[in-house]
Formats: C-alpha cells, structure tokens, sequence
C-alpha cells in the first residue's frame, strides 16, 4: 500500500465510522465480534486510556486498532515475567473491501511501536484458536504461541513477543 495514509489517535467524531467499522466485521469468517461486542462503551474506555488508533486514507477510516488494558487476560498464567510490563493489542479491524492489502499488518507494526513508546517491554496478544489468517501475521512479527485460554465465551490462543 502506497503511504497516502495517516493513522491517528481516534476522536469522539470518528465515533460512529469506529462503530460502522466494527459492525462490519460482525458475520465475517472467524470474528466473533457481535451486537454486543465491540459497544460504545468499549470505545470509551478505549478513549479514556488514549488507546483507539485508526488508519485513515482521504479522510476514509479503513482500519483501527486499541491499545488495551484487561485484566482478566494479563492474570493468565502463560506470560513471561521477564517481559513485564507487557501491553495488549485487541480489536484489530479492517473494512471488508480493504483486507488483504496489509492494512492489518501496517496497524500491528503501529501498535507495537505505541506500546513500546508508552514504556511497555513486551506485549501479548489473543486470538481466536482457528483464526488461521490472524495466526500467519502475528507470525510474521515473530511472536511465540505460549498457551491457550477460555475467556469470554471463547476458546484463544495466547501469543507474545518481546517488544
């Protein structure tokens, strides 16, 4: 993809081209995203912390990411110490008409880079247990399947990496 996007830190205006975003991965093959998840109250609490990034290409968002905090996930016992702190990325979404043209990749490299800035020494990551399309990137970033867990309702696989 040619460099004629920015992406920014997400405001309280691309609210509802967040929330459209989200709900166009709602039915997609391996998200299990739904009516109830992602709301507007994730996005608040993902403004609260200044933790909401989008890619916008001529003024269009066509990707977002958060930088998150969760407890639940960071108590699992499958993270190495050695890295703490450890950040986590989640809601990883691409509109549908622009995936597989490594925005989802681009957003990844770009969150990394805001964890480490924010002083965190390692991050990690779930994903779905067969999402095998999400599996292959963060293989490519070179992070390390450390377990698996049941949270949410969900079955995931829990990957890491030293930032």
């Amino acid at each position: 993809m040619e460099k004629d996007y920015k992406i920014i830190m997400a405001t309280e205006e691309d609210r509802d081209e967040i929330m459209a975003l989200y709900k166009a991965q709602i039915g997609r093959e391996l998200c299990p995203w739904d009516e109830d998840y992602p709301s507007h109250d994730t996005i608040d609490a993902d403004f609260a912390r200044d933790g909401l990034f989008v890619l916008k290409e001529a003024g269009k968002i066509k990707a977002a990411i958060s930088v998150e905090e969760d407890v639940e996930v960071d108590k699992l016992p499958c993270w190495d110490k050695r890295l703490e702190p450890e950040g986590e990325l989640a809601r990883l979404a691409v509109l549908p008409d622009e995936q597989n043209k490594g925005l989802a990749r681009i957003m990844l490299k770009y969150g990394m880079d805001e964890l480490k800035r924010r002083g965190f020494n390692g991050i990690h990551i779930l994903v779905g247990k067969h999402n095998t399309k999400a599996i292959r990137s963060y293989a490519v970033f070179g992070f390390d399947e450390v377990g698996e867990c049941h949270l949410y309702d969900q079955d995931f696989l829990c990957y890491e990496k030293k930032l």
